[in-house]
């Protein structure tokens, strides 16, 4: 496996691959970004995983400093999992200079997480289109874990014609039912604890749904749930699972987006449920 910092470098070490396939990440690697490499593996001869974490799609009172960076363990767990090549580049090869020139997605970028993290998804599209332009990969791979990033990406591609495949992943969970993340790491023994009562409210919000309730109804008495533990919550949204519009009541085919806080950490999830 070769580990890469520069974009002139990515380019000869790419050049006479036949297939690549592109894994962006922004590092302290957990179960999830694994398997997003598996899932990789087949369909593309090259496999690349980016390392960054990405200053423009963090807010001015989030977590940009403090966020774990990890290469070393996370190079070597890349390494076992098959991956080809690591691009790991310092912030001043992606932003040599001011970042003037960005992408704006639709208006969902507003909606749901946009709404509580304004300018998030401008950041992410703007630097994962400029690494589908250092990679040049003919397809990428994203977590469905973070749900609306990957609609807000897979339209970017379609929108723009890229000749890019998205191929989406499921979240993966560990064995209690929380979706794997990077800022898991922020829980203390306590809070990881509790931490898996936002997929138990999404599960109870979609057995609701199921029996008929109305997706507002299910999502304020999810939301209730949480409020009782003394959890902070920003949204519970039903949406259709195509496109994330409000659902008209012919829509079977749903996903339900949470994102709430447990003492200082935000976590999101969602789950998908057919009504």
């Amino acid at each position: 496996m070769d580990i890469i910092h520069t974009i002139s470098d990515l380019r000869r070490r790419l050049n006479a691959e036949p297939t690549v396939a592109l894994v962006p990440t922004m590092g302290h690697l957990h179960d999830g970004h694994i398997d997003l490499i598996r899932l990789a593996k087949p369909h593309a001869a090259c496999l690349v995983a980016s390392i960054f974490v990405n200053r423009l799609q963090f807010g001015p009172q989030e977590d940009y400093s403090r966020y774990p960076r990890t290469l070393a363990e996370d190079c070597e767990r890349l390494k076992q999992a098959g991956c080809s090549v690591v691009f790991a580049p310092v912030e001043n090869e992606i932003y040599p200079e001011t970042q003037t020139v960005t992408v704006e997605p639709s208006a969902l970028q507003h909606e749901l997480e946009g709404a509580f993290r304004p300018g998030h998804f401008r950041g992410v599209a703007t630097v994962v289109l400029k690494l589908f332009n250092m990679v040049q990969p003919q397809l990428a791979i994203f977590g469905k874990k973070d749900y609306q990033q990957y609609l807000v990406l897979r339209e970017m591609v379609q929108q723009l014609a890229l000749p890019i495949t998205i191929i989406p992943a499921e979240t993966v969970r560990a064995a209690d039912g929380l979706a794997l993340s990077s800022r898991n790491s922020y829980l203390s023994a306590e809070e990881r604890a509790e931490a898996p009562e936002l997929y138990r409210a999404l599960q109870f919000i979609a057995e609701c749904i199921r029996r008929g309730e109305s997706p507002e109804e299910s999502c304020q008495r999810g939301q209730q749930r949480l409020d009782s533990r003394h959890w902070t919550t920003d949204y519970f949204s039903v949406r259709s699972a195509r496109d994330l519009r409000v659902p008209t009541p012919h829509v079977r085919e749903l996903v339900i987006l949470a994102a709430s806080r447990l003492g200082r950490t935000r976590l999101i999830d969602n789950l998908e449920v057919t009504r």
